[in-house]
């Protein structure tokens, strides 16, 4: 499951009778800091009472595998740096509440009245970050005639072309050259980096 604060009081939304249509808008943030906007957002809703008008922010991220020092690692890495995902009824005072959250810049699709994005895109971003934690993927993704330094492996250091990628099983053939010969070798992605 992805790691998000569900502002929206169910409680509150069946007393009440109200009913709210919860969509998604890109907010456009300072770059690096999602994380800490996402944040302040929250504790802003929180703080002037407005859960009931908000869903879910999500800082769309997923997790990628690196060799760092011969030892595989799992990171994250942000799939939209500087922007994040915020579920909400659109009022003047909920524009207001997310516009004047530090290190925002404003909201995708017009400033004044921004253009929602669809559930079918947010679903499609949900899934995919939800997909990364399960099966985290390489940090590169490589084409044919791609040049590669090997990182790890028998033939560390040797510097080599693409020849075939097997995306599926994360697996590429470079073309290394041995001896004066060309030699095909397989290797899985995080043995690799890109020149």
């Amino acid at each position: 499951m992805v790691p998000c604060l569900e502002l929206v009081d169910e409680q509150y939304l069946e007393t009440s009778g109200v009913v709210v249509d919860l969509k998604w808008y890109i907010v456009h943030t300072y770059s690096g800091f999602e994380n800490k906007v996402k944040k302040s957002l929250e504790e802003r809703i929180i703080l002037l009472g407005q859960q009931a008008l908000f869903g879910k922010i999500l800082v769309p991220t997923e997790q990628v595998i690196e060799l760092k020092k011969g030892q595989k690692k799992t990171s994250s890495r942000k799939f939209f740096p500087g922007y994040i995902m915020v579920q909400m009824v659109l009022t003047q005072e909920t524009w207001h509440i997310v516009k004047h959250t530090a290190k925002v810049t404003g909201f995708v699709g017009g400033d004044v009245m921004p253009t929602p994005i669809t559930d079918e895109e947010a679903e499609n971003v949900v899934s995919q970050m939800e997909e990364g934690v399960v099966r985290p993927k390489a940090r590169y993704l490589f084409q044919e005639g791609d040049q590669v330094k090997v990182m790890d492996g028998p033939f560390t250091n040797f510097q080599g072309v693409v020849n075939e990628v097997k995306a599926d099983k994360e697996k590429i053939r470079v073309l290394i050259t041995i001896f004066g010969r060309p030699t095909s070798v397989e290797l899985d992605f995080i043995q690799v980096t890109q020149v």
